[in-house]
């Protein structure tokens, strides 16, 4: 990669992670207070802009990313990639620290009511990642009938962040019933 290029991707990361850092993942907003838009959630978490970061530019890229989604009696199985190396190491990355978050129970998005049911209900999945030559292999399954909903409906979601970018990620998204 460029130089060039390089500090072009570094301008766009700050300048995106600046300008969107309250409505994509929880940010603090201000005038909301603690029980506000954000809770407060990525204050005391040091991965959190990392993993913020990441996940805008995945969004400002969306357009080279193609993922199909299966679903399972028992939930999803996935396969999200891109044809540019760049993005295919971000796709892998973000979903190694969803996982992480997942089994760690370190939630985001809370003021989306599916993100934040689908976190209340993570004791009840099982996750596994598997990076392929291009990006990543996902199965998220569940044996509590109530999870599989949240689960299928999560998978259509990141599929819509892959059609429409930022334009999907400023939504709120309903619990399934």
């Amino acid at each position: 990669m460029s130089t060039t290029r390089r500090i072009f991707l570094a301008a766009l990361g700050g300048l995106l992670s600046s300008h969107f850092a309250g409505p994509l993942l929880g940010a603090p907003q201000r005038g909301r207070g603690r029980r506000g838009r954000g809770g407060g959630r990525g204050q005391n978490d040091p991965q959190f802009q990392r993993d913020r970061t990441v996940f805008q530019y995945l969004l400002a890229n969306h357009k080279q990313i193609r993922r199909e989604v299966k679903k399972l009696p028992n939930g999803v199985e996935t396969v999200t990639e891109s044809d540019v190396p760049e993005i295919v190491a971000a796709i892998q990355e973000h979903v190694a620290a969803m996982h992480r978050r997942v089994k760690n129970k370190q939630p985001i998005r809370q003021r989306d009511p599916l993100f934040a049911a689908l976190f209340r209900n993570v004791q009840w999945t099982s996750m596994t990642v598997k990076n392929t030559p291009k990006g990543v292999h996902v199965v998220v399954t569940s044996e509590k009938k109530a999870v599989v909903p949240l689960i299928q409906a999560h998978a259509q979601v990141v599929s819509a962040f892959v059609k429409l970018g930022f334009v999907e990620a400023r939504k709120n998204h309903a619990v399934p019933k």
